[in-house]
């Protein structure tokens, strides 16, 4: 492998910012490859990488869904990492490209299937025996949720507590796009995460309740440092499958996202007239699947940066116990829209997914973050990640807190 070679796959908004992070940081990252299935927006990102920054990239096209495919290509640029900013269904593919030529992998959401709205750690977990004797990293969920929450929660434990028993996870977007409707990351893969029933951890066992859009589902009003009050509905989220793992004192974990009642009322008109689907449905004598012609619909998330206003807020709720004594912190992030995209030319959301993998990379590039196998972020050494990161945009505060109700 080339040492200071990187890989990107992807070149939505994610993978514009990692682009752009990389070519900042060019003297970890000498040389920027970056693919996509096709070439168009690599080639967009490339001039505008070498405008802002006067740093060339190379681009390539790549279908990821084929492992030998994504082979050759690493094969062709020989990089030290790939980062896979990709779809979701693809991950295992770029696994399995990664496992045969011997390449550190990383990325920022865990596989799901794409004719199942359901995603777990199990089919990456199974690489660890493979990943382990071929002498390489997996980094997985190395995004921001997941991923820096990953890397709050194991600084909290590590810094503060003697065990951690109470973890609430709070997302919350206070920005505004001007749009009727969109979503701030790719609208097929956003759809089908917050339309799924909500679970969170509680005593040992994963406790369900209804979806965002049901009139019964779990929500309450918390007031966010900077954004203020907001409505924040109980959602699940695939850190805290790992999170629970490799912390198994906690007692209680939830995750909350903020969601306006349009968003909302959008949501419940898309499902009620099945454009929101996964399977496929005949139309004009061909297969079509509903919810990738409404995301061919819907306004691209890369698009949402010019104009973008607000901040972005997400953090931890950490409860724990030292000497015998109980207490809670809450560490966050607050990102503003207008300052990313003055930056990169993107918006908060995109930002705070694309610099974290950049900064992963960086990790197992110098050596901060070593052992083959796989991995998620809160087993590895959360303070070089945060410190590093907060030097590229992305700073922390840890305040003392008061824990949240456990009946909301």
């Amino acid at each position: 492998m080339a040492k200071g070679t990187v890989l990107i796959i992807g070149a939505g908004g994610v993978g514009s910012v990692a682009a752009h992070k990389c070519a900042i940081n060019k003297d970890v990252f000498k040389k920027i490859h970056l693919a996509s299935r096709s070439i168009a927006k690599p080639n967009a990102i490339q001039k505008n990488v070498k405008k802002r920054w006067g740093v060339d990239i190379e681009t390539h096209v790549v279908d990821a869904d084929k492992a030998k495919d994504v082979a050759a290509l690493i094969r062709k640029v020989d990089p030290e990492v790939v980062i896979n900013l990709a779809l979701p269904y693809q991950d295992l593919s770029i696994m399995d490209a990664c496992l045969e030529t011997g390449v550190h992998y990383i990325d920022t959401a865990n596989y799901e299937p794409i004719d199942e709205a359901h995603f777990e750690y199990s089919w990456q977990w199974a690489y660890q025996a493979r990943y382990k004797k071929k002498g390489i990293m997996a980094v997985l969920g190395a995004g921001f949720d997941p991923g820096v929450t990953n890397a709050f929660i194991a600084y909290i434990a590590k810094k503060y507590f003697d065990k951690i028993k109470y973890v609430d996870i709070l997302d919350a977007n206070a920005g505004s796009h001007g749009k009727s409707f969109a979503t701030n990351f790719n609208p097929e893969i956003n759809i089908r995460e917050v339309t799924q029933e909500v679970k969170h951890w509680n005593k040992g066992k994963w406790v369900k309740s209804p979806p965002i859009m049901d009139p019964k589902s779990t929500h309450f009003t918390f007031n966010y440092p900077v954004a203020g009050k907001r409505e924040s509905y109980l959602l699940y989220h695939e850190e805290m499958e790992s999170l629970v793992k490799h912390f198994p004192s906690v007692e209680r974990m939830r995750f909350w996202m903020t969601f306006g009642e349009n968003y909302l009322t959008h949501l419940r008109v898309m499902e009620s007239i099945g454009i929101s689907r996964i399977d496929p449905v005949m139309f004009e004598g061909r297969p079509i699947v509903p919810i990738q012609f409404l995301k061919a619909l819907l306004p691209d998330p890369a698009s949402l940066a010019t104009g973008y206003s607000g901040k972005a807020v997400i953090g931890c709720i950490v409860t724990g116990v030292k000497n015998g004594k109980e207490s809670t912190k809450y560490i966050y992030n607050v990102c503003d829209h207008a300052k990313c995209f003055r930056e990169v030319g993107s918006q908060a959301v995109s930002y705070t997914a694309g610099v974290p993998p950049v900064i992963a990379a960086m990790m197992v590039m110098k050596g901060f973050w070593t052992g083959a196998g796989v991995w998620n972020v809160e087993q590895l050494d959360p303070e070089p990640f945060l410190k590093t990161l907060a030097k590229n945009g992305l700073p922390h505060k840890v305040i003392n807190y008061k824990p949240l109700p456990a009946k909301i």
